[in-house]
């Protein structure tokens, strides 16, 4: 098993993520870092030397195939809408840059 966790690991971390904890979060995130940690080393533990690599989890095809179906005329999308532009065939969105 590795060395544990410290709190003092845990500030170094916060200080490169530039977060400012109190000390009753440093503590927490200790714990829960250490319990994150603790089940890595249990996961690396596990003899994997005859599972095949896979390139995908799924092995079946779960994709389906492309078809065009109806969709909602612009008036029905915009009929619920809260502030939309029906003239336009637009729906107006709260400003969220500059």
């Amino acid at each position: 098993m590795s060395t544990p966790l410290t709190i003092a690991d845990v500030e170094r971390i916060a200080a490169l993520a530039h977060l400012e904890l109190t000390d009753e979060e440093k503590h927490v995130f200790t714990k829960q870092l250490a319990d994150i940690l603790a089940y890595a080393e249990q996961l690396q533990a596990i003899d994997t030397a005859g599972v095949a690599a896979t390139a995908h989890v799924n092995a079946h095809e779960a994709e389906r195939e492309d078809e065009l179906r109806p969709c909602l005329s612009v008036s029905e999308a915009l009929r619920n809408a809260p502030d939309g532009a029906p003239d336009a065939g637009l729906f107006r969105v709260p400003r969220v840059i500059g």
